[in-house]
């Protein structure tokens, strides 16, 4: 159980201690809830910080559920799945394009005139507040890949099992600090797992974009 993310963030610092100050590192956030964590972890650490934007597909019975993800340039889906469930494709088509221009309208929130940290040949800490399935971090993970990222680390406080073992599929490191088999939802490993708001999301951004060090 940790009291918030903040110290969930601190309790990661111990783990990545080998990447403080490091010039060719950086810290990527899942906003809204990974902004806390990778805030704290780019002020610990002495690295830049910036948001990478997914967010999943719910399936059409249950939003919850993430069937997919969709970042601004691509998507992934469940393949499996959706045939399975036979969900439409104009369901799936009429989400993207509904999430996609959500996403645009955060990028201009979060970056303002200005565009993202460069990626090409960084090693990324991508981190959020935890993983239910790790689909949402997946299209990121390949997102970064395109981008040129040399090295990619999954950072989180807590995942179930099969998320982790997912993510370490595509990630060259993945590091978690609780992994436990009984999971329902992040919010029940926190004692404190209130909403970050975009105005905590932008002003934690802009308080950790040039590093704790520059």
């Amino acid at each position: 159980m940790f009291h918030d993310r903040r110290d969930a963030a601190l309790r990661l610092v111990r783990r990545l201690e080998r990447f403080r100050d490091r010039a060719d590192a950086l810290v990527l956030a899942v906003p809204r809830g990974g902004l806390p964590v990778g805030g704290t972890l780019a002020r610990e650490l002495g690295l830049k910080l910036d948001v990478i934007l997914t967010k999943k597909i719910g399936h059409p019975d249950n939003p919850e559920f993430a069937i997919g993800s969709v970042s601004l340039t691509d998507e992934t889906l469940d393949e499996e799945l959706v045939a399975r469930e036979e969900i439409p494709a104009r369901y799936l088509d009429a989400q993207i394009a509904r999430i996609r221009e959500g996403l645009r309208t955060r990028s201009r929130l979060y970056h303002g005139e200005g565009g993202p940290l460069p990626v090409a040949g960084t090693t990324v800490i991508l981190t959020d507040d935890g993983a239910a399935t790790g689909r949402t971090l997946l299209v990121a993970i390949d997102l970064l890949r395109r981008e040129g990222a040399a090295r990619i680390v999954v950072a989180l406080p807590v995942a179930p099992p099969q998320a982790v073992a997912l993510l370490r599929t595509r990630a060259n490191e993945v590091v978690c600090l609780e992994t436990p088999a009984e999971f329902l939802a992040i919010g029940e490993f926190y004692e404190d797992f209130s909403q970050v708001e975009d105005a905590d999301a932008v002003r934690i951004l802009r308080t950790g974009s040039k590093g704790a060090h520059v």
